[in-house]
């Protein structure tokens, strides 16, 4: 059964993803230019408000979360609020914005831009490194969205929201070199479009429905669906697994986009959500975890 964790009106949910350390769901609203830090035992939860469109967040080993803001990445203190501009992309490309990403087993953040309209393929994927290099990994990308890692790390799973198709790529995890793009899961039309996703631990990958009402599981090697889990919110963004056991699957959704009557039936939209699970997920990748001394 879903549950509301956060009653919430967030015009654009996405993000989310558990912090271990601090035991809190942290999450964005896109368009609303907030991140969230939400305690689920307690119901509290902490907003920081930033100048632009908030893409995606990751956190840094070291504290503070990596923020994809509309053309650049940003360093956000979690102390004090404060902010600091660390690589500039795409500031030419004035009709796109990055949208989702995280960081993959050896600590790079990926980041993945789209066209504003999402009608044009002028969107990228980028990976950035720990001294803030980057390279482009896929360009033609219209939504960027989903992205996750198969267990064993040889796999990186990847959603361009209006193909309605994951598509897995061979990944080094040393290099950071994908190649071999195979479709693996075709999301059928009247499931509505796939968005954020991540991979539980028996390596079968979960995805939020946006215009789908639901959560659903699929087997990435078969491509068959195994599990929808219905949301009381139409536009369903993303999902991370969290909590003590990591066996809570936290999930976002969104306004953005509904009619009044919409609105109406579903008065939740906006919120955050989750549901126990008998299968957990893997924790959530650090930036840069891969060259911290401490580690």
């Amino acid at each position: 059964m879903v549950k509301t964790v956060l009653n919430t009106t967030a015009t654009l949910g996405e993000g989310v993803f558990w912090h271990p350390k601090e035991n809190k769901v942290y999450w964005v609203d896109i368009y609303g230019k907030e991140i969230h830090a939400t305690d689920p035992k307690t119901g509290s939860n902490q907003t920081y408000k930033l100048p632009e469109y908030v893409g995606t967040i990751a956190p840094i080993r070291s504290g503070g979360l990596l923020v994809a803001l509309e053309n650049g990445v940003v360093v956000l203190d979690t102390e004090t609020g404060g902010f600091s501009s660390v690589l500039e992309l795409e500031k030419d490309k004035t009709d796109n914005r990055f949208n989702d990403g995280k960081c993959d087993p050896k600590g790079r953040f990926w980041l993945g831009s789209m066209c504003r309209q999402g009608l044009n393929a002028t969107g990228a994927l980028y990976s950035i490194e720990a001294d803030m290099g980057y390279v482009k990994r896929a360009e033609h990308i219209t939504v960027s969205n989903g992205i996750t890692w198969s267990l064993d790390h040889k796999t990186m799973y990847y959603i361009d929201s209006p193909t309605r198709k994951v598509v897995a790529y061979s990944y080094d995890v040393e290099t950071g070199t994908i190649s071999n793009p195979i479709k693996v899961i075709d999301i059928p039309d009247e499931f509505g479009f796939p968005d954020g996703m991540t991979i539980d631990n028996e390596g079968m990958v979960w995805i939020a429905l946006w215009g789908g009402s639901a959560v659903s599981r699929w087997n990435p090697d078969t491509g068959e669906l195994i599990q929808k889990i219905m949301v009381p919110a139409p536009h369903v963004t993303s999902c991370a697994f969290g909590g003590d056991d990591q066996c809570k699957l936290f999930i976002t959704t969104a306004r953005e986009g509904l009619t009044e009557a919409q609105l109406a039936e579903y008065p939740l939209s906006g919120s955050l959500f989750n549901i126990d699970l008998p299968v957990g997920g893997p924790e959530v990748f650090f930036f840069n975890e891969s060259i911290d001394p401490n580690h």
